[in-house]
């Protein structure tokens, strides 16, 4: 597998996704492409893996990434990855399915033929997913992808892009919903349950997640 050093030096698009582990909110995917000369923007920018980084830094890293690389964002919200779950019935295959959806849209763009990935599974089912020009890609997916730039920049916009839908959510149904899996996520889903009924719990939660049992059952 080519170095990290290596693959720097080249116009890649890195790829990432924010939500998957949050009961509440969206999953996205994010896509960004970087260039030689773009890199050395994100590095002066302080750009690195999210999870290393605060919400409101994020929030503000953001806007700047998107002005500098070209980007594409899929967010696929509650209710349609509920839907999109119930059909494929895998987490690995609905990320894939993502992450494919991110890279071809961006691919629209701009002309590249190297993407980089967190590995999350069989790389197959990514490129099973894509599309033409996808398929021409050479698609590198491998553990801790958020050390190269590219990756580390996408994962900052899908962060943002999720950040920003929970809380659009949590205004809807004037009830702060927290990231995460917790006791705290389950009293939230209790409080939304009790307000609306078990029908819009759907519209803010990944149902498949097994808080979606503690929720109704305690409330």
């Amino acid at each position: 597998m080519p170095a990290t050093s290596t693959l720097s030096s080249l116009n890649r698009i890195g790829i990432d996704e924010s939500g998957k582990g949050d009961y509440f909110g969206p999953l996205v995917i994010a896509a960004v492409f970087v260039t030689p000369a773009s890199e050395q923007d994100l590095a002066l920018m302080q750009v690195r893996d999210s999870k290393k980084i605060s919400d409101g830094r994020i929030l503000d890293m953001a806007p700047d990434i998107r002005l500098v690389c070209p980007h594409s964002v899929v967010a696929i919200g509650p209710q349609r990855y509920n839907e999109l779950y119930a059909k494929i019935n895998n987490l690995n295959r609905l990320l894939a399915w993502g992450h494919a959806r991110a890279l071809e849209n961006l691919l629209q763009e701009v002309d590249c033929d190297l993407a980089i990935a967190d590995q999350f599974g069989d790389e197959r089912l990514i490129l099973r997913a894509l599309l033409e020009k996808g398929k021409q890609i050479r698609l590198v997916q491998r553990t801790k992808a958020e050390a190269d730039l590219a990756v580390a920049a996408a994962s900052i916009l899908a962060r943002a892009e999720f950040l920003l839908r929970l809380q659009r959510l949590s205004e809807d149904v004037r009830t702060a919903l927290p990231k995460g899996a917790s006791a705290a996520v389950e009293l939230a889903g209790r409080m939304v349950v009790r307000k609306y009924g078990e029908d819009r719990l759907g519209t803010v939660a990944k149902l498949h997640f097994k808080t979606t049992k503690q929720v109704l059952a305690g409330s």
